[in-house]
């Protein structure tokens, strides 16, 4: 989809220290797509032993956040990426390491149409958030926008 000097994982990583202090690692980003995990901590765990929920949510948002930069990140220079809305679903106990899977679910071709036709284009990205075992314990789905810059 793009070519980036730099990786978006590691640029998400670079802007947003907050991943960083959860220990989010990448392990791949690009076409639309990023995987990252989150080691098992304990002072990243809840009442019930595993990663907490605002935990899982960073880790989720945070791949999205990977995976529409590796989409879009050539746009950088003219729009700036937001999140707009999200909504996760807790689906089962997450335990251990946990991995997301994130993936763009607009054509960027028709996103970029729509910024240079000066809207500020919304879209969607998708994310599976799995524990060791690769078991699903949570959804998430972000919208994102690029608002344009202003003169």
């Amino acid at each position: 989809m793009c070519a980036m000097s730099l990786d978006a994982g590691d640029l998400l990583l670079q802007t947003v220290p907050f991943a960083r202090t959860l220990g989010i690692t990448f392990d791949s980003a690009g076409d639309g797509r990023a995987t990252c995990r989150m080691p098992d901590r304990a002072d990243l765990h809840n009442h019930v032993a595993g990663p907490h929920a605002g935990a899982l949510f960073t880790l989720a948002e945070s791949a999205s956040g990977a995976a529409m930069l590796s989409a879009f990140g050539d746009q950088l220079s003219r729009a700036v990426p937001l999140a707009t809305a999200s909504t996760i679903r807790y689906r089962k106990l997450a335990m251990g390491e946990v991995t997301a899977e994130a993936r763009l679910l607009a054509a960027r071709e028709d996103v970029v149409a729509r910024l240079d036709a000066g809207e500020r284009p919304e879209f969607d990205v998708e994310v599976a958030v799995k524990n060791a075992d690769g078991e699903l314990v949570a959804n998430l789905t972000v919208g994102w926008t690029l608002r344009p810059n202003r003169p």
